[in-house]
């Protein structure tokens, strides 16, 4: 897959777990969804809760997802594969993407969807 096609496979995984997720960036240099439903975010009220940001870079494509980072044990188990591209608690750095890794990126989605939904964040 091209990055391009890696970027785009990203932000529609992404788009379609409307409505629980609404898009509040989508440009050329960021893509961006959060919750739906007001949540503290630190000390302060937001109108949703950030989820994910998908942003493109010269040699790879970022996706920043935040359900990895407040919800840790609930992801211990991805592959070695995808662990590989996460590169400090919540960014993953994506180069290449086979079809089990695309469905796994998809699972991923939804598990984060699930557990946000579980702790009323979305």
């Amino acid at each position: 897959m091209t990055l391009t096609e890696i970027q785009e496979f990203l932000k529609d995984s992404l788009t379609v777990q409307k409505p629980a997720l609404k898009i509040t960036k989508n440009s050329e240099a960021s893509f961006e969804v959060t919750g739906t439903i007001e949540a503290m975010q630190g000390k302060k009220k937001v109108d949703g809760l950030y989820f994910a940001s998908v942003v493109p870079k010269p040699k790879d494509i970022r996706l920043y997802f935040f359900p990895i980072y407040t919800h840790v044990d609930a992801f211990k188990d991805i592959s070695p594969a995808l662990r590989k591209m996460l590169k400090g608690k919540s960014c993953f750095h994506i180069k290449n993407l086979d079809e089990g890794l695309k469905i796994e990126v998809t699972e991923m989605i939804q598990l984060g969807i699930k557990v946000f939904q579980k702790d009323g964040l979305i």
